[in-house]
């Protein structure tokens, strides 16, 4: 249906070009008075002009919109599938206007917060269930990332808000970081691991000779860090917390484990917490954001944000409030 020219390019307008809102309208009027004359009488328009953008339109589509076999015109059903569909994009570009007006008042079209696996998520999801009762018309993003890879996705700039990562009092420009709390991690075992009845405290030696589970640090650059590993040990590497949890509570390996997340565990008696010669291990971990060039620089979304984890009821809960699985 495509017109050209004698060199053979196309004078049509594209598709996106001609589904415009006034364009729908027009489309819409024709379909409702059933005739391009009654249409064109009730938009003002010359009947030619109105049969002429009509064509534009079927040309762009590469459709017959409506169909003139008869004297009335007709939608076909892809001039109503048109009609349909477009309802829906006028209502998008409503909402676009919406958001964006919203928007020029300070709140950040998107706002991702990357959580290490140390962070609860019921506490995460509860902020997010908070957020949104604001009614405000930023997009929440969240991402799950371990050990480094929690920083670097900050760094990276694919978060804007990193919780969960190591206060180690490491300092980068352009970032400002706050402690949430220190985490004790315990060594746990299922009572049927073979290493529930040894006697106390475990030896390396002894625990070298079976196979740890370990989080993969989830960093892109390099190989990351391990924690807590012995050198020839047998690992079974996992993606996340909850992994390494439900693997030590089958029994397929050992490890250490976030207190918060193993205590009901240890209190169901899933799991075993047994000490070891080289003692317990605390994690000092923290929330860090890439602060503003001055006052009032940063957005609604990250302030509100910050001002939930100025409770420090929310910071425990973000590192305490684990649930079983």
């Amino acid at each position: 249906m495509r017109k050209t020219g004698p060199s053979g390019t196309s004078h049509a307008p594209s598709a996106r070009a001609v589904l415009s809102p006034e364009n729908l309208s027009l489309i819409d009027a024709v379909a409702r008075n059933g005739s391009m004359a009654a249409a064109a009488r009730e938009l003002g328009l010359v009947p030619s002009a109105l049969t002429y953008r009509v064509r534009q339109i079927e040309d762009a589509l590469d459709v017959l919109v409506f169909d003139r076999s008869a004297r009335q015109a007709r939608i076909t059903p892809a001039g109503a599938e048109l009609l349909r569909s477009g309802e829906h994009l006028l209502r998008e570009l409503d909402a676009v206007a919406e958001r964006v007006k919203r928007v020029a008042t300070g709140w950040e079209p998107q706002f991702t917060v990357v959580a290490d696996a140390i962070i609860s998520r019921t506490t995460l999801f509860e902020l997010c269930e908070a957020f949104y009762s604001l009614g405000a018309p930023t997009r929440l993003r969240i991402r799950n990332e371990t050990l480094t890879g929690t920083l670097e996705s900050l760094l990276g700039g694919k978060s804007d808000l990193a919780l969960g990562v190591s206060a180690d009092g490491s300092s980068y420009a352009g970032f400002q970081a706050l402690p949430l709390g220190d985490v004790p991690f315990r060594f746990a075992v299922a009572p049927h691991h073979p290493l529930a009845p040894a006697p106390e405290p475990l030896a390396d030696a002894l625990i070298g000779q079976h196979r740890a589970v370990a989080v993969a640090d989830s960093t892109q650059r390099g190989s990351g860090v391990t924690v807590n590993l012995l050198s020839g040990q047998e690992v079974l590497t996992v993606p996340s917390m909850q992994h390494k949890l439900e693997a030590q509570l089958r029994g397929m390996g050992c490890g250490f484990l976030p207190v918060p997340l193993a205590q009901p565990y240890v209190d169901a008696g899933q799991l075993v917490l047994k000490s070891v010669e080289r003692g317990a291990r605390v994690a000092r971990v923290g929330y860090a954001w890439r602060s503003g060039a001055g006052k009032g620089s940063i957005g609604k979304a990250l302030q509100w944000w910050l001002d939930q984890l100025a409770s420090q009821a929310t910071r425990t809960a973000l590192l305490h409030n684990h649930h079983r699985l």
